[in-house]
């Protein structure tokens, strides 16, 4: 656990978007932490980069919607480059023009640890990031997770796991670490990090014969591809500070609440924050981490009205789980609505 306030920063940083496929509420907060070390990136339309021309927004049919969230330690820095460039790194991979985006995310998180290797200011960085990434088409999502934040879908408030968290004590992640000389002690790699997978932390990844993949922490993703269907309601990607304190299951039946009592996404984030964020800083860590929750919603051909209804239809029937109403009471009394 990081150092700690002695009151947490509360104010949150919130953004939301919508184009005909998707709508998307984000938000994040420092809270009890020194610093704020979380970054995050939602882009409706990401396009094949080729160079500077200026770009007309994509058909509907073509369009790539990108959403990640990234959670640093050891500083900000490798989070804040993370958040600014690796959703333009993949954009530029050649497997990401021919439409393979499964292995231009994977192309895509190895690119931008070599960005940051070759980038001068960046030569004594000791910092690091998960990074859990969503790309959106037509239908399909496609997840690329390093680290222990985590990305998950709402199918009729069931939670389907679209990522998977890389913790040292996994045996496949376990079995890497030690192979390439590192060891794991109280579910730490070498002692030290928390986590198996991850943007920068160069000092994990020193042994020049071994690929980048081998290495004893590694930015190498595992990919995720789900075909969406009807029943698909939202995509959930939030870092750990929302995960040690909520399940998979509990933040969709919250997100489903909040979207069935007519709220913004925005607001429901917001309420997902102060309900994980810890009453004193003497929690063990749980609730005292910085916080960052993206909420993408599906529309699946509706408008972003008729999605709401939609998913308050369905709740008001019984189909699907969903979390109980006082849920869904808002501080924020703006209509969902625009």
């Amino acid at each position: 656990m990081g150092q700690t306030l002695s009151e947490p920063v509360v104010d949150k940083k919130s953004d939301e978007g919508q184009d005909e496929r998707i709508t998307f509420g984000t938000s994040c907060m420092q809270g009890w932490r020194i610093s704020m070390e979380d970054a995050h990136a939602c882009i409706l339309d990401l396009q094949p980069l080729e160079g500077s021309e200026e770009q007309k927004p994509a058909g509907l049919d073509l369009r790539i919607s990108y959403f990640g969230v990234y959670d640093g330690h050891g500083g900000d820095k490798v989070a804040l480059y993370t958040g600014e460039h690796l959703h333009k790194i993949i954009a530029k991979q050649e497997a990401f023009k021919s439409g393979n985006f499964e292995q231009a995310l994977k192309d895509g998180f190895l690119a931008i640890d070599r960005a940051i290797l070759s980038d001068p200011k960046y030569e004594e960085e000791v910092s690091g990031c998960t990074s859990t990434v969503g790309i959106i088409t037509k239908d399909k999502v496609y997840v690329g997770n390093a680290g222990d934040s985590r990305t998950v879908l709402g199918v009729k408030g069931r939670a389907k796991p679209l990522s998977f968290d890389h913790k040292p004590q996994n045996e496949g992640e376990k079995a890497r670490i030690c192979a390439a000389g590192g060891f794991v002690d109280f579910g730490r790699v070498n002692g030290n990090l928390a986590l198996s997978r991850a943007i920068g932390d160069f000092e994990f990844k020193k042994s020049a014969d071994l690929p980048p993949e081998q290495q004893i922490v590694t930015a190498f993703p595992d990919v995720t591809v789900h075909d969406l269907s009807d029943d698909d309601e939202f995509v959930v990607l939030a870092c750990d500070g929302i995960w040690d304190c909520q399940s998979s299951q509990a933040v969709v039946e919250f997100v489903r609440r909040g979207i069935a009592s007519k709220q913004p996404l925005t607001a429901i984030c917001e309420n997902m924050m102060d309900n994980c964020l810890a009453s004193n800083s003497e929690t063990g860590g749980v609730g005292c981490d910085n916080m960052t929750i993206t909420i993408v919603g599906l529309l699946n051909g509706k408008s972003k009205d008729e999605w709401y209804q939609m998913i308050a239809d369905r709740v008001a029937q019984g189909d699907g789980p969903c979390a109980p109403p006082e849920y869904g009471q808002s501080q924020s009394s703006n209509p969902a609505s625009e």
